[in-house]
């Protein structure tokens, strides 16, 4: 069973075992968070922002936050960040469950969810998710307008 929780900290053993999976696989963002969040340059503490974590059991599996974004001039725009899933849980609903946490959250404080990927994987992923694949907002490579969100389905 998975289950998704708000985390208060970026620092735990848990997120070191996610750190240097995903080091290895060549991301960096992972390390960020840590970093970031230590010297408190971002905590996930503004309205409207949370970094939430997918556990199986008490193990955790993938973690994603949602921050105001920094780049955009709109003030309603969130940015999906710091997103990953271990590789033996890709595949499983992990990432749709962490993803729609932080969506169900943004709605009540942002009208956009923006976000920034170079893999055509997560581009995919995001898409189906109902991104649009779009640079519309700065720094971004897909949004979604939350405002429209329950019109199309």
């Amino acid at each position: 069973m998975i289950t998704i929780k708000r985390l208060d900290s970026a620092d735990s053993e848990g997120i070191s075992k996610l750190v240097e999976e995903s080091k290895e696989d060549g991301f960096r963002f992972l390390e960020r968070l840590v970093t970031e969040y230590q010297s408190g340059e971002n905590t996930f503490q503004k309205p409207g922002e949370m970094l939430v974590g997918a556990y199986h059991d008490e193990t955790l599996i993938g973690i994603g936050g949602i921050n105001q974004d920094p780049y955009s001039q709109h003030e309603k725009a969130g940015r999906i960040r710091r997103f990953y899933v271990s590789k033996e849980h890709r595949r499983q609903g992990v990432g749709e469950l962490l993803l729609s946490a932080l969506l169900t959250a943004a709605d009540d404080f942002f009208d956009f969810a923006v976000l920034r990927t170079d893999t055509k994987e997560a581009s995919l992923f995001y898409i189906q998710a109902g991104f649009i694949e779009d640079n519309l907002f700065e720094n971004s490579t897909h949004y979604l307008d939350l405002t429209r969100k329950g019109e199309n389905q």
